[in-house]
């Protein structure tokens, strides 16, 4: 039996642990958080069917319950490879060993502070789509800041994506069927309730996406609108001023709202400490982790036995992630098995 160590207990790393469990391989899964899950852990219901997300995260948690190791609230000090395979050191003391390492450390979301005439952080009704999630998961009544029932919410999209100034060129992927999926849901909530969607563009792709937008426009009644937000102001009862480009008229409006959500995107792990730089990974254009050949190695990274699947690559949608993690777990079930065909000699030692 050989043994992989999977960094990341999100939703990639789950569904690859379980995979390679059931293939035979010892597992050991390190996670940085004090739960498994990732960002699943956030999500109420997921697109496009408006699924509740805690089977699937209760699933992806009990496929990994026996026969593996789960070793949480780990930060990792130093990593060591060489032909034989890989030792990881783990809170400074802790040594863990594997033939075999894959990566599903995912991404990070786009911090809004920084998009400062947002106002979020600033104004009390500004809200990001991630809190808004949040609020829908933990089954309280919408309100804003000050208590009250609000008559009217915009959804402002691409906010840290394809964006030059915030240094994120990149489509979020999910950012717009996310904000489609949301608006819905609150509409459901606050059926009196006036919902705007100021988009750059709609890039609503996938299978059932389309379905999921016009139930959203022709059901429920939710106004799109093309435009371009310059800044927001506060209101001295609480509310909103918000003051837009609407691309399609080519003229500016003003527009008054209770409450204001972020669609903050997906980008690229660049904090210190990140895994990409500490093993001198290479990054793509975007800034995410770059794939030996995206067609024909997809999963493979420039060291030998070392893999990667899920957000640390670039965004993603959960179903391609899962699709990812079934795949890339046969991959390393297949070098693991033939592993000794593989030729090359190569020592590396990382430090923190």
């Amino acid at each position: 039996m050989k043994s992989v160590t999977i960094i990341g207990g999100g939703v990639a790393g789950l569904e690859a642990a379980a995979r390679l469990t059931r293939m035979g391989q010892a597992v050991t899964v390190i996670e940085k958080s004090d739960q498994l899950g990732g960002r699943l852990n956030q999500w109420h219901a997921l697109f496009p069917f408006r699924t509740p997300a805690g089977p699937l995260l209760s699933k992806l948690r009990n496929n990994v319950a026996e026969g593996m190791n789960m070793i949480v609230n780990a930060n990792i000090t130093g990593v060591e490879y060489n032909d034989d395979g890989f030792a990881i050191r783990i809170n400074n003391n802790r040594m863990i060993t594997a033939n075999s390492v894959l990566l599903t450390t995912g991404f990070d979301i786009f911090d809004a502070e920084k998009k400062e005439e947002y106002g979020y952080g600033i104004y009390e009704n500004v809200i990001t789509s991630v809190e808004l999630e949040q609020m829908f998961h933990s089954g309280k009544p919408i309100l804003t800041a000050q208590g009250n029932i609000p008559s009217r919410i915009g959804f402002i999209h691409c906010v840290g994506s394809r964006d030059e100034k915030a240094g994120n060129l990149h489509c979020s992927k999910v950012c717009c069927v996310t904000a489609v999926k949301q608006a819905i849901e609150i509409k459901e909530l606050i059926p009196s309730a006036e919902i705007f969607l100021y988009y750059m563009d709609l890039r609503m792709f996938g299978r059932h996406f389309e379905e999921l937008y016009k139930e959203a426009q022709f059901k429920h009644g939710i106004q799109f609108i093309r435009a371009r937000l310059s800044e927001a102001f506060e209101n001295p009862d609480g509310t909103l001023q918000i003051r837009i480009e609407d691309t399609l008229l080519a003229k500016p409006l003003k527009m008054n709202l209770d409450m204001m959500v972020l669609m903050v995107g997906i980008q690229p792990q660049r904090k210190t400490g990140n895994l990409i730089d500490m093993l001198g990974l290479e990054r793509d254009a975007d800034g995410f982790l770059m794939q030996e050949d995206p067609y024909g190695s997809p999963f493979k990274t420039k060291i030998r036995g070392l893999y990667c699947a899920g957000g640390i690559t670039g965004p993603k949608t959960i179903e391609e992630t899962l699709i990812e993690a079934r795949a890339v777990a046969a991959e390393i079930n297949n070098y693991l098995k033939h592993k000794e065909t593989y030729t090359g000699h190569e020592h590396f030692v990382m430090e923190l």
